[in-house]
């Protein structure tokens, strides 16, 4: 394939925004920001006609969305069909996400997620196993007859994916820190959600290769002035990724706010939870026999208990702008860069920089999605 050269857009890269410059790509590889004199012969050249380019989207919590949900049927053609309906909205890369279920059905979802890799279903970039190992004091929407302790068979089960990056998350106060550190040293990324841990039991599982928190806030033992809990374990900290949902619903934006102010930026990053819904006219679904439906933007099941969102990443990223009063730059670095770097993928994605996969969303003045890329192919 020639080179294709993206001209008469703006560029977000690591160092701000570029204008007047054409963006090279070759096989599906980012290989550098030139002068328009000196685009190639022989280029292929796309004028985008204005907007800006920023890094794809990386969602790490993805349950579903057009009109399918992973749990439903853990299967490639519900991979893709869950990624068809999330590109349009900015997203690049995702963790397909399944929610507490038995372990026949966690083997599948992560034999799916490799054989969709294989396949080529783009964006899927590895697999996130929400649960069943969570406390049942912190349940929200998840089924707690799923819910089991993590034993061997499911060390064996949770290290066996052969393509793509594996993310768990757990209860710390369910396992050992070195039940922990053997899926860390096993390459899994850990994270802790649906926890009523003590602050020391967070601490202990940070110490042992615990490196995420699953929707911060939610779900999960809170920060009082007498027992920091999950939530002060997690700010304190400098170093592991909080995941927020940020609809304006499931954590108020003011406590978001305060949040940020704790600890670097980059360590925070954007997720949806996302369902079923989002791509979709119909706002209902059915999750593990309860009926979910959207309410003010956020789905709800039986007596109003949150269940996921109707949220897409561009959503988010306006959010973060408009409600967190983060500049654009730094709401796209936390939707792109430092999910990247949660999965230890920054060396390939995240960044507009040469080197780096040509996942690119063009926005328009709106922050609206008008195009998309995904390995260079738009």
């Amino acid at each position: 394939m020639p080179v294709t050269a993206l001209i008469n857009a703006a560029v977000m890269t690591p160092a701000g925004v570029v204008d007047g410059q054409a963006l090279l790509v070759e096989d599906g590889i980012i290989l550098s920001l030139v002068d328009r004199a000196e685009i190639p012969a022989g280029a292929l050249v796309e004028d985008l006609a204005g907007g800006l380019l920023v890094p794809g989207f990386i969602d790490t919590q993805v349950n579903g969305g057009g009109g399918v949900l992973f749990n439903d049927a853990p299967t490639v053609e519900t991979i893709a069909a869950i990624g068809a309906a999330h590109r349009p909205f900015g997203t690049t890369g995702f963790l397909p996400t399944l929610i507490s279920d038995d372990l026949e059905v966690v083997d599948a979802a992560m034999r799916a997620t490799e054989a969709a890799i294989e396949a080529g279903v783009p964006g899927v970039l590895g697999v996130h196993i929400e649960g069943p190992f969570l406390n049942a004091q912190r349940k929200g929407i998840h089924d707690a007859d799923k819910f089991r302790v993590l034993d061997e068979a499911a060390i064996r089960l949770l290290s066996s994916l052969k393509r793509g990056k594996t993310l768990v998350t757990l209860a710390p106060e369910t396992t050992t820190p070195d039940m922990v550190r053997r899926l860390a040293d096993a390459g899994v990324v850990v994270a802790a959600g649906h926890t009523n841990a003590a602050y020391e039991t967070v601490k202990a599982a940070l110490e042992a290769g615990l490196t995420g928190f699953t929707h911060l806030f939610n779900a999960m033992s809170p920060l009082t002035s007498r027992a920091p809990g999950t939530v002060g374990a997690a700010l304190e900290n400098q170093r592991a990724w909080c995941g927020i949902i940020v609809d304006g619903r499931h954590v108020d934006p003011a406590t978001l706010r305060i949040a940020l102010r704790t600890r670097p930026l980059d360590r925070f990053m954007l997720v949806t939870d996302a369902m079923p819904t989002v791509g979709m006219a119909d706002k209902r679904f059915v999750l593990q026999g309860q009926a979910i439906t959207v309410q003010d933007g956020v789905c709800v099941g039986p007596g109003g208990t949150l269940a996921g969102s109707d949220l897409d990443m561009i959503g988010a990223v306006r959010n973060a702008v408009d409600m967190l009063g983060l500049s654009l730059q730094d709401a796209v670095m936390i939707a792109s860069a430092a999910p990247a770097a949660f999965l230890g993928l920054a060396a390939q994605r995240g960044t507009i920089a040469p080197g780096m996969a040509a996942d690119l969303v063009l926005l328009d003045d709106q922050r609206n999605v008008v195009r998309t890329w995904i390995d260079g192919r738009g």
